[in-house]
């Protein structure tokens, strides 16, 4: 009988174990899920994109050069560490994704940078005018 409930026990943890990891809640998983591609945000114009990632800054209370944060699990639990951040705090780590995800797409199409001259003309001369 004794035999019986110890492996049953050793069952029980190793399922509530990978249940943690194969469900998608782990902290790791989680925060990985933070960091966004900035490939998604190319397509949208500058001026536009460039609002939409200062207002969800400001939405979020956080800089406009905020970056996705990693918490930093014994060695070898960060699939099995349960996430246990509040809903504001996961709310807010996926905005600092999304925002870095824009600031990079941002900076490199050299958004909200004055446009440079495409002229060929020579130093000191005055451009053409039509």
């Amino acid at each position: 009988m004794r035999w019986t409930m110890v492996v049953l026990a050793s069952c029980l943890t190793s399922c509530l174990i990978a249940a943690g990891c194969v469900g998608g809640s782990s902290m790791a998983e989680r925060q990985d899920e933070d960091v966004q591609s900035s490939l998604q945000y190319d397509s949208v114009p500058c001026d536009q994109l460039l609002a939409n990632r200062n207002a969800l800054a400001q939405q979020h209370n956080l800089p406009v050069t905020a970056k996705p944060s990693f918490s930093n699990p014994a060695m070898g639990f960060g699939p099995f560490t349960p996430d246990m951040r509040s809903k504001a705090k996961r709310d807010s780590d996926k905005a600092s994704g999304e925002i870095d995800a824009m600031s990079r797409s941002i900076e490199r199409r050299d958004c909200g940078k004055p446009k440079k001259k495409d002229s060929l003309a020579l130093p000191g001369s005055k451009p053409a005018q039509s």
